[in-house]
């Protein structure tokens, strides 16, 4: 009972913070909806500003010259509408289904843990157990650090966008702060999206945003990370950094998300194996061997 109450109190705050970033989010896309026909219009008029730059590209020319082709492949987009009602089906599905498997493991688990480490001797099960806490604390610090690297990510971007009037600045900084959650790269495809919405807007307000996702990206990558992931992983900043390059080169986009956790799971292990073979040995290994070469007391 204690854990369902817990459970549905973070559920019913989680709720509510995302009520209260989706009413705004909503209305921007009730205007953006809105806007949307007379946007293409202005567009295919060669007014606006979206028909200004497709003018001086000449974006609006080649539109014209194949239309035809446009068209097809724009009733071919309406298909995955089924696609997109359906995925948003399964992902409520999904989400029921993490929030009961979430609220069995908790209940359940210690009591699993606890029949898995039954099967082995004390003092090995014992080594498992911290062993085990210490990967899982690994694991949530990377969760909470990029998080936390997001947050920043996604409110710079929306103070950016402010100042400069682009307009949906919200829900661009969501897309952005979504986006990156995505190590090393997230920034930039979260940056092609706001500099797009910027250069829409105006030309100065592009610049700038393209120089600040740039100048941002480099911050995030070796200062944000390497700091935060060194404090929440307990990673130094360098083999935060080494380990996001390797990954990133050898594993592409799963490399980076499972790099950080990765590296500090092989950390832990490594540190407790040292310490068991080639190192000092721990407190517990050192009151266990006192305990066993202690003589008996005396009658």
């Amino acid at each position: 009972m204690a854990t369902l109450v817990v459970f549905l109190v973070v559920f019913l705050v989680f709720g509510g913070v995302l009520t209260l970033f989706a009413i705004p989010l909503a209305e921007q896309g009730t205007q953006l909806a809105t806007r949307l026909p007379d946007m293409i219009a202005d567009a295919r008029g060669g007014r606006g500003p979206v028909g200004t730059l497709l003018e001086r590209t000449n974006a609006l020319e080649f539109a014209r010259d194949n239309e035809e082709r446009i068209r097809q492949f724009a009733t071919g987009l309406g298909t995955p509408a089924l696609n997109l009602l359906r995925s948003a089906v399964t992902g409520i599905v999904a989400t029921i289904s993490i929030f009961v498997l979430s609220y069995l493991a908790v209940l359940q688990g210690p009591k699993v843990i606890d029949g898995t480490l039954a099967l082995f001797p004390p003092h090995r099960a014992d080594r498992i157990h911290r062993v085990g806490r210490e990967c899982t604390k690994t694991i949530t610090g990377h969760i909470s650090g990029n998080l936390l690297i997001s947050v920043i990510c996604g409110v710079l971007t929306y103070i950016v966008l402010k100042i400069f009037g682009v307009p949906f600045a919200e829900l661009i900084a969501v897309f952005v702060a979504i986006a990156d959650l995505i190590p090393l790269v997230g920034a930039t495809l979260g940056a092609v999206v706001a500099g797009i919405a910027a250069l829409i807007h105006s030309l100065p307000a592009a610049i700038t945003v393209i120089i600040f996702f740039i100048v941002y990206q480099q911050l995030e990558n070796h200062l944000l990370q390497p700091v935060i992931f060194s404090r929440t992983v307990k990673l130094n900043p360098l083999t935060v950094l080494v380990a996001l390059l390797l990954a990133t080169e050898l594993a592409g986009i799963l490399g980076a998300l499972l790099a950080i956790p990765v590296t500090g799971v092989i950390q832990v292990v490594l540190r407790d194996v040292w310490n068991h073979r080639g190192g000092e040995p721990d407190a517990g290994s050192v009151v266990a061997a006192e305990n066993t070469h202690q003589e008996p007391l005396a009658d």
